[in-house]
C-alpha cells in the first residue's frame, strides 16, 4: 500500500476516536507505554469480608493448573500446555501478548484441583520474582485483582499464616493503586470496563488503603454501565464472549456487594442488578440449543463462562433474566435470532462496534449460525490468535462468514490485527418476530452495491433470499459448516444444484441459489472454535459474475 493508502487507511480508523481516548492514545504512542507500579504505604489492609454471599464460578474451561512429581508446575491456557520446573518464568518474553496476559490473569490458580499449599506459593512467587513487567498492564492487572479476590473470599482456597496473609494484602491493595492510576482510556470498551469494576472491586474488598479513593471510581464505573451495556443487554462490541465475561465480572462485584452493604456506594448495587438481569437476557438470544455461544466478532470457546452457568450464577444472585423488548431481537447488538421447534438461527445484522473501538469487529454482516435440531449446521470461523498475520486475517474476512463478498473485496477496511478504517452500511429493514427478518449491507469500499437479504420461516423450512441491488458486480457466497458434517452436491453444472448434509439421524437438503448464474462447489477451510485450535471443514462456495437474486430453501428430508 502506498504512503498515501496507508495515511488514508489511518485517518479512516481515527476520525471516530473519542476525544479523550484519542489524547490517551497520543500519550501512549509519544511515552514508553510501560506501567510502573505504584507504591503501597501502610500497613497491608484488612480484608472487610471473608467470603461472598454466593460461591464463584470456577475458572473458565481453558484455565487449568497442576503441580507434579517434584514440584512440576504445569500450566494450561489458550489450548498450550507449558511446564515450569524451577519456578514461573513470569517474564514471559518468548510468549505471544495474549498468552503473557492470561498467565498473569491467574485464573488457572483457581483450579480446584490445586492444593491450598501450592496456590498460595503461586500467588508468593509472583509477588517476589515479578515487581515489575508485563504482568503490570492494566489488563492483566485487572483480571488478577478478580481472580485473587475471588480466592481470598473462598474459604480454605487459600491458607496462609499471618505474614503470608499480609504480603498477599499488601500486593493486592498496591495492584489496586497501580490500576486505579493507570486506566485504559485509550482503549476504551472492555478494557476500560474490566479495569473501573476491578478498582471498585478492590475498593470493596479492603478495609482501608485508599479506599475511598477506589471506591470513587464508582460514578465512572456507573457511567460505563450505562454507556457500554446497551438498552437491549448487549454489549457494546458485539462479541458474545466478552459480553459473557464482562458479565461475570458484573455479577461478581454484586456478589461482593451483597456482603459489605455498608461499603457499597448508593445505586451501584441497584445498576449491577439491572444490568446483569438484561444482558442475562441478551446472551440468551446469542446461545445454541447445544447451550454454548455463537462465534460472532471474536468469539472462541473456553474463555467465558459458559452462558448456562452464567444465567445459574445469576439466579443465585436473585437476578431475574430480563429479555429485550422484541424477543428474539438485540435492535442495539445488531444481532436476531430466528427459532423453532427445528431450527434456530442467529444472524449478525450490525456493523463494526463502537465506532469509537472496532476492534474485535469481524466482516460478518448478513452472515448466520444455524443450528437443526439441536445440532450445530452452519458455524461461524471464530479466533485463532490475535497477532497480525494470516490467521488473524483469515478470521476477519468477509469469506470466512456466511455471507456475501462483492468484487472481491471485504465489507469493511480491515487491517492490522484490531483496525478498522472505512466501515459498512448495515440495517434491519424488517423483523416479524418468529417469523422473518430482513436487512441490508452497503460495503465500505462497494457504495454502488447492496447486498439485501431476507430470512424466512415457512411451511416447515428456512427460506434465505439474497438479492444484489446497484452496480453489476462478482459475488462470492460463503457457506461455512460445522466440522465433522458430511456434505455432498448434487445436480448438474450449470443447473439447479442441492447441497445434502448428513446429520445424525437425519438428513439436510439446501436447494441453491442461482441456478445456471452460480458455480458452486465445495473447499476445505480453516475453523478456530478456540484459541490456539484449528480444524478442517467444508465450506460450501458459489461464484458468479450475474448474480441478482436467488433463494435458498433449506429443508429436512
Amino acid at each position: 500500500m502506498s504512503r498515501m493508502g496507508s495515511l488514508g487507511r489511518l485517518l479512516r480508523s481515527a476520525r471516530h476516536l473519542r476525544l479523550p481516548q484519542a489524547a490517551a492514545q497520543l500519550r501512549h504512542t509519544l511515552g514508553s507505554g510501560a506501567v510502573h507500579p505504584a507504591s503501597f504505604a501502610g500497613p497491608p489492609p484488612a480484608l472487610a469480608a471473608q467470603a461472598a454471599s454466593v460461591p464463584f464460578l470456577p475458572p473458565p474451561p481453558h484455565a487449568a493448573c497442576k503441580v507434579g512429581v517434584g514440584g512440576e508446575i504445569r500450566i494450561r491456557l489458550l489450548a498450550r500446555e507449558i511446564s515450569f520446573c524451577d519456578g514461573v518464568d513470569w517474564k514471559a518474553e518468548d510468549e505471544e501478548p495474549l498468552f503473557a496476559y492470561h498467565l498473569h490473569h491467574f485464573d488457572y490458580a483457581r483450579d480446584e484441583t490445586l492444593s491450598a499449599e501450592a496456590r498460595l506459593g503461586l500467588l508468593l512467587d509472583w509477588i517476589a520474582n515479578h515487581e515489575r513487567g508485563v504482568g503490570w498492564d492494566s489488563h492483566p492487572v485487572s483480571h488478577r485483582i478478580f481472580a485473587w479476590g475471588k480466592m481470598l473470599l473462598t474459604p480454605g482456597v487459600l491458607v496462609a499464616g499471618e505474614e503470608a496473609s499480609a504480603t498477599i494484602r499488601h500486593s493486592f491493595a498496591k495492584q489496586v493503586e497501580t490500576l486505579s492510576q493507570h486506566l485504559e482510556v485509550r482503549l476504551q470498551a472492555n478494557h476500560l470496563f474490566t479495569n473501573l469494576a476491578a478498582v471498585v472491586f478492590g475498593g470493596l474488598l479492603l478495609g482501608e488503603g485508599n479506599r475511598q479513593t477506589w471506591l470513587g471510581r464508582t460514578a465512572a464505573f456507573r457511567a460505563e454501565l450505562r454507556d457500554q451495556i446497551h438498552p437491549d443487554g448487549a454489549h457494546e462490541e458485539r462479541s458474545p464472549m466478552y459480553h459473557c465475561l464482562l458479565l461475570e465480572q458484573v455479577l461478581d462485584l454484586l456478589n461482593l456487594a451483597r456482603v459489605v452493604p455498608e461499603r457499597t456506594p448508593a445505586g451501584l448495587a441497584d445498576d449491577l442488578e439491572d444490568v446483569a438481569g438484561r444482558m442475562c437476557g441478551a446472551l440468551e438470544v446469542w446461545m445454541h440449543p447445544d447451550g454454548e455461544i455463537a462465534l460472532f466478532a471474536d468469539s472462541a470457546f473456553g474463555i467465558a463462562s459458559p452462558p448456562g452457568r452464567l444465567i445459574d450464577y445469576a439466579t443465585a444472585l436473585g437476578i431475574p433474566v430480563q429479555g429485550p423488548v422484541h424477543r428474539d431481537h438485540l435492535d442495539r447488538g445488531g444481532y436476531v435470532r430466528l427459532a423453532d421447534d427445528c431450527w434456530h438461527l442467529i444472524a449478525s445484522v450490525g456493523g463494526p462496534g463502537p465506532a469509537h473501538q472496532p476492534g474485535h469487529a469481524h466482516c460478518d454482516a448478513l452472515a448466520f449460525e444455524l443450528s437443526l435440531f439441536g445440532e450445530r449446521i452452519v458455524t461461524d470461523t471464530g479466533v485463532f490468535e490475535y497477532l497480525p498475520g494470516p490467521n488473524r486475517d483469515i478470521a476477519r474476512r468477509t469469506r470466512s462468514h456466511s455471507t456475501l463478498e462483492i468484487d472481491g473485496r471485504e465489507q469493511a477496511e480491515i487491517w492490522s490485527a484490531h483496525r478498522v478504517g472505512g466501515r459498512p452500511r448495515v440495517r434491519l429493514v424488517g423483523f416479524q418476530p418468529g417469523t422473518a427478518f430482513e436487512a441490508s449491507c452497503h460495503g465500505w469500499s462497494t457504495p454502488g452495491v447492496a447486498h439485501h437479504r431476507r430470512f424466512e420461516l415457512a411451511d416447515g423450512g428456512l427460506y434465505i433470499h439474497d438479492r444484489i441491488e446497484g452496480s453489476p458486480a462478482a459475488v462470492r457466497f460463503a457457506l461455512p459448516l460445522a466440522p465433522g458434517l458430511d456434505a455432498r452436491l448434487t445436480g448438474d453444472p450449470g443447473s439447479a444444484r442441492q447441497l445434502h448434509v448428513a446429520l445424525a439421524t437425519r438428513e439436510l437438503q439446501v436447494d441453491l441459489p442461482g441456478g445456471s448464474v452460480v458455480d458452486w462447489r465445495l473447499e476445505p477451510s480453516d475453523y478456530f472454535p478456540s484459541f490456539g485450535r484449528r480444524e478442517r471443514r467444508w465450506c460450501l462456495v458459489g461464484s458468479s459474475e450475474d448474480f441478482e437474486a436467488g433463494v435458498w430453501r433449506f429443508r429436512v428430508l
